[in-house]
């Protein structure tokens, strides 16, 4: 089932995951987060090899980003007017990087807190609503744990987009072979 291939833990070194079956999983995983606000589709580039990394940090920060976009479309959403919003998740070869994205139409993030986002205990949401954990996790994974990129683009009243990059080749200490 998706949970327990979800909550397959890793253990602590890098393995190579197929993302096309790890963004399924997770959106899978996420669905009770965004069934009634969106729809949710999904692109993969059959280039793409397996990528090294830590499984269950990568789906966790996918999971985080799927959330986070649900959440804003919907604050969007109005009766009659727009009834859904549309989430996008997909991944493709780069040179030597794995880019996933993950797009959504929601609410978009204002220019002055852009910068800020990244940032531990920081949240766009009301009091009670968010921790600010998730975004602060997600880049540690990305950037930290896998030597990745993380940006975001967004516009206000149109959405996000979060890009993702992961290495296709990481340090031999923390890696298994890629067979």
């Amino acid at each position: 089932s998706a949970m327990k291939e979800f909550s397959h833990p890793s253990l602590g070194e890098k393995e190579p995951v197929e993302l096309r079956e790890l963004i399924n999983t997770t959106v899978t995983v996420a669905r009770n987060e965004w069934k009634y606000v969106a729809t949710v589709d999904t692109a993969f580039d059959d280039a793409l090899p397996p990528v090294p990394c830590l499984r269950d940090l990568i789906a966790q920060s996918l999971l985080n980003l799927i959330v986070n976009a649900a959440h804003a479309i919907g604050e969007t959403l109005e009766k009659g007017r727009r009834e859904q919003g549309r989430i996008v998740v997909s991944a493709k070869l780069v040179g030597d990087w794995a880019e996933i994205r993950v797009r959504d139409d929601g609410c978009g993030i204002p220019a002055g807190l852009q910068s800020r986002i990244f940032d531990p205990f920081f949240t766009t949401k009301p009091v009670g609503k968010g921790t600010g954990q998730g975004l602060a996790i997600v880049y540690s994974t990305v950037v930290d744990k896998h030597q990745g990129e993380i940006r975001c683009e967004s516009e206000p009243g149109k959405g996000t987009t979060f890009v993702l990059r992961l290495p296709l080749h990481c340090d031999a200490e923390d890696c298994k072979p890629c067979r």
